[in-house]
């Protein structure tokens, strides 16, 4: 009877990304859904381009827009948050529980969903409800742009031999850099999408972009 041996497995089982490509090309089919219906084939440059008198859809466009945002910034940051929360985890629906992944993209839903209703409430509160939709339809400009550098660098950290935690660094710079222009964008844009008054600008910088932005830092990575 032959002795018995041990073998060693030497091949190597790559990490499975297919969830990946699924999302990134329904990314994709929804831009070119809304570029083609909902913009009425309008390219690229007369979209980012257009006046807001000029523009019609405004609203699906912003929701499109918003919808691939919240799924391309959760596939790429989804990866480096520590756990997902025991009280989440616990959860199943139909024998199903929340990944990592899964946990990412419903707070960075509800982080959206938040600020975007405390937004229409300020413009509201202050008087100035009409700047609101000024204020998506220019914003969608900026997040359309930045979504597209986004499902780039998705693919960079999911099909390129990178060093991920190495990495995570230049990623918090980046996204330090993207909140610091958009804050610019915003004031200083020809649409004057932030209110007259520099206390209520104020007021919306602090309230509506950082506080929202150390809650989504809270609840992913403590």
């Amino acid at each position: 009877m032959p002795s018995s041996q041990n073998f060693i497995n030497h091949v190597r089982i790559p990490e499975n990304n297919d969830w990946v490509v699924f999302i990134l090309i329904g990314c994709i089919f929804l831009y070119v859904f809304m570029m083609n219906i909902i913009e009425r084939d309008a390219s690229l440059k007369d979209f980012l381009l257009q006046k807001y008198f000029d523009a019609s859809n405004n609203l699906p466009s912003w929701i499109i827009t918003s919808c691939v945002i919240t799924l391309t910034l959760s596939v790429l940051i989804s990866q480096y948050i520590p756990i997902v929360p025991k009280y989440i985890a616990d959860l199943h629906l139909l024998g199903y529980q929340l990944n990592k992944f899964g946990y990412t993209l419903l707070v960075v839903i509800f982080f959206y969903v938040l600020r975007s209703a405390l937004g229409f409430l300020f413009y509201q509160s202050i008087g100035d409800g009409k700047k609101w939709t000024v204020f998506y339809f220019t914003s969608t400009k900026f997040y359309f742009i930045l979504s597209f550098l986004l499902i780039i660098l998705c693919i960079t950290h999911y099909y390129f031999p990178i060093d991920r935690n190495k990495i995570f660094s230049y990623y918090f710079f980046f996204f330090s850099f993207v909140f610091i222009f958009k804050v610019f964008f915003y004031l200083f844009h020809k649409n004057k999408i932030l209110p007259e008054k520099w206390y209520y600008k104020f007021l919306y910088i602090c309230t509506l972009q950082i506080a929202p932005l150390l809650l989504l830092w809270k609840l992913l990575f403590f």
